[in-house]
């Protein structure tokens, strides 16, 4: 597998440097890059019914509303939980040099309402202006269009470990905290077999029904993991609901596309701050795991939690720690959170 993962990322590493140099600084390469990857990842897992999908559209699309062709859509592309309806995917775009931003236009609306929220959060708009004034565009999708991220050729775990991989280099030229994006998949899977270990007994059986909260998910790596472990180590039969918040958008986005690709419920991957933000108000769950980032500032949202903590009922209670490290608010976070 770590090959497999490594030869992708390898090659999403040199289109980066090919295409993109010169034209955008080093910091800027993960915001062109990151949405191309989950955008081919989403043509190849919609690729064997696209032209089903397309049929049903032109058939209905005089006779139904955008609202009504969602479960017709869902249906003919083999109901999964996402479709695209236009004609063109990378690959297909990728054979008319001469019209590729009006198509690549076309191609984007033609995804349905959960897909187009995931790549507002990318912001593309101005990402794809620029390329498009440097004459990039094109050469963009042509290189993607050759990378076969197909779910026969790369797993839901292998993508997992793709993205982090290209977070962690991005990260690393732009100067920022890998950590505050990424945590590797082995530290994970440690932390998972010690939150199972001793509760293997009580997960066994038919019927049970376990609740999974990251409120910093970044990639969503914690929660697909629990959700592997307790299927592969503990019970195959347990249906794991995921749950998960995070506040950088592109971070999120990768979650939640993820997340939608694997079949699960996409709304329970939802953004903004979990302290003042808080996305799952009142709800509690069966376990939860995190790795919030250590020693960030929380002084913009002091107003906010210190009028939380003065609330007995609040989830910052018990006190607050210093402003240059927020990790101890998240603590408390979970613990008002726990079942």
């Amino acid at each position: 597998m770590a090959n497999n993962f490594q030869e992708k990322a390898n090659f999403i590493w040199t289109v980066a440097d090919d295409v993109l140099r010169g034209a955008f600084h080093a910091y800027e390469y993960g915001s062109v890059i990151l949405p191309f990857v989950v955008l081919r990842r989403l043509d190849m897992v919609l690729e064997l019914k696209k032209d089903d999908v397309i049929k049903q559209f032109d058939q209905f699309k005089k006779s139904l509303d955008e609202e009504r062709m969602i479960p017709v859509l869902r249906q003919a592309a083999g109901n999964i939980n996402f479709y695209n309806h236009s004609f063109y995917d990378l690959r297909r775009l990728a054979q008319d040099s001469k019209n590729i931003e009006l198509n690549f236009g076309n191609y984007l609306n033609g995804y349905s309402k959960n897909v187009r929220e995931i790549i507002e959060n990318f912001q593309l708009e101005k990402i794809l202006t620029k390329l498009s004034k440097n004459d990039l565009l094109y050469q963009l999708v042509e290189k993607f269009a050759e990378v076969d991220l197909s779910p026969k050729s790369v797993t839901n775990h292998e993508m997992g470990y793709i993205f982090e991989e290209l977070l962690r280099r991005f990260s690393e030229m732009s100067n920022e905290t890998a950590g505050e994006h990424y945590t590797p998949r082995e530290v994970i899977r440690l932390m998972v077999s010690l939150m199972f270990a001793e509760h293997k007994k009580e997960l066994k059986g038919k019927g049970i029904i376990r609740t999974v909260f990251d409120p910093a998910c970044g990639t969503g790596g914690m929660l697909i993991t629990a959700k592997d472990y307790i299927h592969n180590e503990i019970n195959p039969d347990l249906e794991v609901v995921m749950y998960g918040q995070e506040l950088n958008e592109q971070t999120y986005a990768i979650a939640k596309s993820d997340v939608l690709i694997m079949g699960e419920n996409a709304e329970n991957i939802r953004q903004g701050n979990s302290f003042t933000q808080d996305k799952f108000k009142g709800q509690q769950f069966s376990y939860m795991l995190s790795n919030p980032p250590f020693g960030v500032s929380w002084k913009k949202e002091e107003a906010f939690i210190e009028n939380e903590a003065n609330d007995p009922h609040g989830r910052f209670s018990a006190g607050t720690p210093r402003t240059s490290d927020g990790s101890l608010l998240f603590l408390q976070h979970m613990i008002s959170k726990m079942e």
